[in-house]
């Protein structure tokens, strides 16, 4: 998002898509993008640039919506792209502010030969 590179545990990912026409919900959170539907099945997308009080994505090819399993609901969340699956060697606590982002959003920071990677609270970026 927004230049920055964040994780999701494996463990929170149920299935990655391409971008598809969202349903607009109005009266609800204003991250919420609105709905999918995906195979009969109507899943809310957050936007999490919203949450973050980032500039909102512009949708390429390459923007993906990634569908989470948080507490026992499915949920989309749109990203710019989704890279690969790794495997941290290290992962540290995370700072109080992660790239002008409340620190508690995370679950830590994983470290990669590349770099570091913010490593998201799937939980608490959605419900909090």
């Amino acid at each position: 998002m927004a230049g920055e590179k964040y994780a999701l545990k494996i463990s929170d990912v149920y299935e990655i898509i391409k971008m598809q026409n969202i349903t607009p919900i109005h009266n609800s959170k204003a991250f919420l993008e609105g709905i999918i539907n995906l195979r009969g099945r109507i899943i809310p997308v957050a936007n999490l640039h919203r949450k973050f009080g980032l500039p909102d994505y512009t949708s390429t090819k390459k923007t993906r919506i990634i569908v989470v399993k948080s507490r026992n609901e499915m949920i989309g969340i749109v990203v710019d792209k989704v890279n690969q699956v790794i495997r941290f060697s290290d992962i540290q606590p995370p700072p109080e502010m992660v790239a002008g982002i409340d620190g508690s959003y995370f679950e830590g920071v994983g470290i990669t030969d590349e770099g570091v990677i913010s490593i998201l609270n799937i939980d608490k970026v959605l419900y909090e």
